[in-house]
């Protein structure tokens, strides 16, 4: 894939796995998703409740096999063993996670995506070979409970100001109300969990978002 295609693929990035689904099967939720018109997803087995193990990896090809069908890539967060037994198109890692050049030599042919929250950590990513960034918390989010600090739009502003023209997709506490700030901050796309896997009728509310990115 490249870049080109990459930056349409951030378009709408769900990032999820079952505990955001609030009780609700995982898979319909995605299904639900894509016909939304989400461009790329992202399985996040993370959280209290969170599957393990047989459960996992079972959850996780199901949901490999269904944006297999829609042709949406499917990227693992921060596992590179599952990723490599789901045949990911990819995988994202975080700051805290291996070393970006580390897993880009491991899985040469799948996409890699840093999170990165300032312009260091974005020319570092770069550097060692992140074909994407993911750029947040944008906002107040109670998804991720480690998350770092709010930042706003304005650090997509400075990375993009400090010469950064990776794909690009800005994170954390992103809705239809908020999303259209990311992208003129310069985002390719904005990455949600909970606005999708959350709501009432996940389908619409990916059709929402997308309207009010265009």
């Amino acid at each position: 894939m490249n870049s080109e295609q990459l930056r349409k693929a951030l378009r709408l990035y769900l990032v999820m796995g079952s505990p955001n689904c609030g009780g609700a099967d995982p898979y319909a939720v995605l299904e639900a998703a894509i016909a939304g018109g989400i461009t790329m997803f992202q399985f996040r087995e993370k959280g209290a409740g969170a599957l393990q193990g047989a459960a996992k990896l079972e959850l996780g090809a199901r949901l490999r096999r269904l944006c297999a069908q829609h042709a949406i890539p499917f990227i693992v967060n921060d596992d590179e063993g599952l990723a490599l037994e789901l045949e990911a198109d990819g995988i994202h890692i975080g700051q805290e996670d291996a070393p970006a050049a580390a897993v880009r030599q491991r899985l040469k042919n799948m996409i890699v995506g840093v999170s990165a929250h300032d312009l260091a950590e974005a020319r570092s990513a770069l550097a060692e070979g992140a074909d994407y960034l993911g750029v947040g918390p944008q906002y107040a989010t109670r998804t991720k409970l480690d998350a770092r600090e709010v930042q706003g739009p304005a650090v997509i502003q400075r990375i993009r100001a400090g010469g950064i023209r990776l794909p690009l997709v800005g994170i954390g506490g992103i809705d239809a109300t908020n999303a259209c700030h990311v992208i003129r901050a310069g985002a390719d796309g904005v990455a949600v969990v909970s606005a999708i896997a959350s709501a009432h009728s996940p389908r619409e509310a990916a059709a929402e978002l997308l309207r009010n990115i265009k």
